[in-house]
């Protein structure tokens, strides 16, 4: 397995660094499928006969494992090289599907918890690293855009998760064409089955293709000293155990926790959500099933295109700047959503549309952030420590969403008015969110590395 080491994947010299990004969006656009568990959640409730709470379970699960590995593997990660972690990634997020499809088929929940959850989990946090390092030491001219591509497509996987698991559920239901269907619990095991295959080969694809700089490799006509600095932007370099004793750690931890779980939630509430919104008095929602994975899919657009176009424009604005417009105008359209959200389907779809192509944006801008506070001197492993934000809001986004809604009625009887307390609580985190990110200060000259601490030369040069 030495072909897996650092060492055989450093890129040689001529090498184009245009052909990284594919290679981050070939695990990223895999591992982003975590965003469309919405469009099979309600056939797992019934599947289970158990609550939108209990099987909300799953996703937290995954998302509060996807922080802890990127937390604690974050160093490995920086130490054994892309392709190594990259492989890695792929084994355990193909076994979770598969252990999770031998759970759906025989009835037992737990085991979904341990395949999806647990074990997917892991995949998903050091599949979700593995790239982002590498794409800024390929990228210290534009740090912003390079973290917008790393992490775009995991907000983009829910674009192609989405319609093909529903043409794959109605392929494996013979019960597809009955009207107000819901998929059976064994297209559900077999939809499992056939995604951890798929995805496994083209997670497969960036394995091999993933490369890291030479020392000493820099963009061609790039001058270091001329990069754009100001009060917030460090030109030392902060060590991952010093990152967490900060303050500004801290205040990006909870601006990223409470922007997450405002969004985390609803995501995850997604197909049920469109559908409930344009219900009619008869019981019966004005958007069918397919319509609704439809706009999974179009929020996993938004979802992508934020995390580019937002990040991207961080490097313009600032980072501090653009989580105000983040936070301060996402409480805002969040107020919108609730209180006129069900009176025009486009209307909905505009709000949510851009509500959540900030969510993805204050994930791909985050990187960019830590480097620009601490530094580019293990900015992985603090990036990894920093996801455990995501993993307390991958618990406190559905449970709270998931918990109001259960207390207001079952699944396919909700309506619009059903999600107000829901929306209106995410505004107030947003607003906690706002003060918090105005508070970030340029970090203490005491936590800096010390200047005879050698310093890798991709560190040097961002």
């Amino acid at each position: 397995m030495g072909w897996l080491d650092r060492s055989h994947s450093v890129a040689p010299p001529g090498f184009n660094r245009w052909l990284i990004p594919p290679a981050a969006l070939a695990v990223h656009l895999c591992i982003g499928q975590a965003y469309a568990t919405s469009v099979y959640k309600t056939s797992l409730v019934e599947h289970f006969q158990t609550s939108q709470t209990a099987i909300g379970v799953i996703f937290s699960i995954a998302i509060v494992m996807l922080g802890l590995s990127a937390a604690i593997m974050g160093t490995w990660v920086e130490r054994s090289g892309p392709r190594k972690a990259m492989f890695a990634a792929a084994c355990f997020w193909a076994a979770g599907f598969l252990v999770g499809s031998l759970g759906i088929s025989s009835g037992q929940l737990w085991l979904v918890y341990v395949g999806y959850g647990f074990l997917g989990g892991i995949g998903l946090g050091i599949g979700y690293i593995s790239p982002v390092s590498t794409l800024i030491k390929w990228f210290p001219d534009r740090p912003g855009m390079a973290t917008g591509m790393a992490i775009m497509g995991f907000g983009g996987g829910a674009m192609i998760a989405s319609p093909m698991s529903t043409q794959l559920l109605r392929g494996f239901d013979p019960e597809s064409g009955a009207q107000g269907w819901v998929a059976s619990g064994d297209s559900v095991a077999k939809l499992f089955l056939t995604l951890g295959i798929v995805y496994f080969v083209v997670m497969m694809y960036g394995v091999f293709s993933i490369r890291v700089p030479a020392e000493g490799w820099r963009p061609n006509g790039w001058d270091p000293s001329m990069a754009r600095h100001s009060g917030l932007v460090t030109r030392n370099h902060v060590s991952a155990s010093n990152a967490i004793k900060t303050r500004q750690f801290w205040l990006l931890w909870t601006v990223l926790f409470l922007n997450v779980t405002a969004g985390i939630g609803i995501l995850e509430q997604a197909s049920p959500m469109i559908q409930d919104f344009f219900r009619a008095g008869d019981g019966v929602s004005a958007v069918s099933a397919a319509v609704a994975a439809g706009f999974v899919g179009l929020l996993s657009i938004g979802n992508m295109a934020g995390r580019f176009a937002w990040s991207s424009t961080s490097d313009l604005i600032g980072r501090k700047n653009i989580y105000m417009v983040y936070l301060g105008v996402g409480a805002l359209l969040y107020v919108g959503l609730a209180l006129f959200g069900g009176t025009n389907r486009f209307l909905f779809i505009l709000l949510a549309f851009v509500i959540i192509s900030f969510y993805g944006g204050g994930f791909a801008t985050a990187p960019a952030y830590l480097k620009d506070l601490f530094g580019t001197f293990q900015v992985g492993a603090i990036h990894g420590r920093l996801l455990t934000a995501w993993s307390a809001a991958g618990i406190a986004g559905p449970m709270i969403v998931n918990g109001m809604l259960d207390a207001q009625g079952k699944p396919g009887t909700l309506s619009a008015e059903n999600y107000q307390p829901v929306l209106l609580t995410m505004v107030a985190l947003l607003v906690v969110g706002f003060a918090a990110n105005l508070l970030i200060k340029p970090v203490d000259r005491k936590f800096h590395e010390p200047e005879k601490t050698p310093v890798p030369e991709f560190a040097k040069e961002a």
